[in-house]
């Protein structure tokens, strides 16, 4: 468990990054920048595929191919089109307090599987990162300084950033439970083929970017944007993708559904610090009180199913221990 939660706090340092990049590059069209990052991962996860490609594909089978489709679909290409929209519209920070509710979405909809703390017992932490989120909602809409925008653009940013939660939320329940099913491919070899299942889609994407006329400025911007473009888009491929979705993977796989949900939370917070160093500036008082909160929820989690493992541990040694002393002995002459 404790390497899971590692694994956990690393992916979302990686996943971090995603938010920031659609802040440095405004004027690339979302369909553009999912189309460019999720290529790029594809290009990097063929390369990484392709010493054990012959293994794996006697391995792959069709249900196998349908999962990564639509996790690919769901968890990468329209997710990241929703974020990107929303970082556009609204900002870094509210679209990162949207997508930063995760824990308790996941949370909710894991709470049935097994190794799952009761909800009972999570009330007090979720309702602490509620806190938090909750702190830094009133400092995005109360701070001096911050650049309205109209209702109908809110909205719409708002909208974009509840589907990016409602996508990932689907995603990161339906992706444990298969990697917890399935025990023919690691979570390393499972990412591979995610990326490379999410490039074909990317280059699909590439077709639609070319046939529609709005999907980007492409003649008018000069070629040190694009060199930006492709070096940020092969920093997200490499870091926040494939490394960071093996990791994830990694931790799915040793954590509890309702813990793994937590873990989520740090993707937001490392959104937060990267928006800070990017605005040179450091956090005000609710902001501060906001990262404390959700840290705190997050440990307190941790604590609470740390314990529940003990406490069924101790319970099944118990029960042995019973077992054995209860036994009729039968000596054998």
């Amino acid at each position: 468990m404790q390497r899971g939660v590692v694994y956990g706090v690393m992916a979302g340092a990686l996943w971090g990054m995603v938010f920031l990049v659609p802040r440095v590059l405004p004027d690339f069209s979302p369909l553009l920048l999912v189309a460019g990052r999720y290529s790029m991962y594809g290009v990097v996860s063929l390369a990484a595929v392709l010493p054990i490609a012959r293994s794996l594909a006697r391995r792959l089978t069709r249900e196998d191919l349908i999962a990564l489709v639509k996790l690919a679909l769901a968890g990468n290409i329209v997710y990241y089109l929703l974020l990107t929209a929303a970082v556009h519209l609204i900002g870094i920070a509210p679209a990162s307090l949207i997508v930063g509710v995760l824990p308790v979405t996941v949370t909710l909809m894991g709470r049935r599987d097994h190794g799952a703390v009761p909800l009972a017992r999570l009330a007090w932490p979720l309702a602490t990162v509620m806190a938090g989120i909750v702190c830094i909602n009133i400092d995005v809409f109360t701070a001096t300084g911050a650049t309205p925008v109209s209702i109908a653009t809110r909205l719409v940013g708002v909208a974009c950033a509840a589907g990016a939660l409602a996508c990932w939320t689907w995603f990161a329940v339906e992706n444990a439970r298969y990697l917890q099913r399935q025990t023919h491919f690691s979570g390393n070899e499972w990412s591979v083929l995610w990326g490379v299942v999410t490039g074909a889609l990317g280059g699909v994407l590439w077709l639609l970017v070319a046939v529609l006329p709005s999907g980007g400025p492409q003649g008018e911007l000069a070629d040190a944007r694009w060199h930006t473009f492709w070096l940020l888009n092969l920093v997200l491929a490499i870091g926040a993708s494939w490394l960071g979705n093996g990791l994830w993977n990694a931790a799915a796989k040793r954590l509890p559904l309702t813990l793994s949900g937590q873990m989520i939370v740090f993707e937001t917070l490392f959104a937060l610090l990267y928006a800070f160093i990017y605005d040179e500036r450091l956090p005000r008082p609710l902001e501060l009180a906001a990262i404390v909160l959700l840290v705190a929820g997050v440990w307190w989690s941790v604590r609470r199913h740390a314990d529940d493992g003990a406490s069924g541990a101790a319970r099944i040694e118990g029960m042995d221990d019973k077992a054995q002393t209860s036994a009729p002995r039968c000596d054998v002459t």
